[in-house]
């Protein structure tokens, strides 16, 4: 049997947003042993036996894409839970383009091998270490998140850190905390992203909502903890 290849569940040709800069394309993986309940994509959440998009005609979209685009950014999903990611890397690298990671780094060991091949990670943090089940479902899973950041921290690779910000999952006390645990780990570019209804099949979470959550009170103070803080904000 020859060499797996990479279980892709969606592409998008063309971000101006997903590389912090840059042109890119996405592909995103099949996959994810977490089931947050803000998903933006939970379709990609299983893996199926088949790749809806082969990987061969990805490969070959994006070498018709050499020198229009800047970078490509693998993203699900979680693309570290595919055992063919760090090939298809080395594949995309090898058109010339920079590769950025979005992950929420559940495997903080294979995310470490994979970083010297990245430009840029883009991991998510969900909630203080201790209270990641309520939001993953899963028990422990904010232990190997604090590894994942270590590992990034470690590599002088580029970075963001994000959270998405849901009152009910993340009131003020513990987005406070986590920002303040986070800026003692040695983060320094810092990103919450506001809860999106996109994708979100939680009808608590889609009627607990608030607009505008944080608010400038809670920004002022989280924002002096970083050398780089911003907001994204729905529009």
């Amino acid at each position: 049997m020859g060499q797996a290849s990479l279980k892709v569940g969606g592409y998008t040709p063309f971000s101006a947003t997903e590389y912090p800069g840059l042109l890119s394309a996405v592909v995103f993986v099949q996959g994810c042993p977490w089931r947050c309940g803000y998903c933006h994509n939970p379709h990609l959440q299983p893996r199926t036996n088949a790749s809806p998009l082969p990987w061969a005609d990805i490969l070959s979209a994006l070498e018709r894409r050499v020198g229009l685009l800047d970078a490509v950014v693998f993203c699900g999903g979680e693309a570290t839970m595919d055992p063919a990611l760090a090939s298809a890397i080395g594949q995309v690298r090898a058109l010339g383009f920079k590769i950025g990671l979005e992950t929420a780094g559940i495997y903080p060991e294979r995310l470490a091998g994979l970083l010297p091949l990245l430009d840029w990670v883009g991991l998510d943090v969900k909630a203080p270490f201790a209270h990641y089940a309520a939001v993953t479902g899963v028990a422990g899973s904010g232990d190997p998140v604090r590894d994942s950041i270590a590992a990034v921290l470690a590599s002088g690779v580029d970075y963001e850190c994000r959270t998405t910000v849901h009152p009910a999952q993340l009131p003020p006390a513990q987005l406070t905390a986590l920002a303040q645990t986070l800026s003692e780990l040695g983060v320094d570019n810092y990103v919450l992203q506001e809860f999106r209804a996109t994708g979100c099949q939680d009808q608590a979470l889609l009627t607990s909502a608030v607009a505008g959550y944080p608010g400038d009170e809670l920004l002022a103070r989280i924002e002096p903890l970083f050398a780089r803080f911003s907001v994204r904000r729905n529009h």
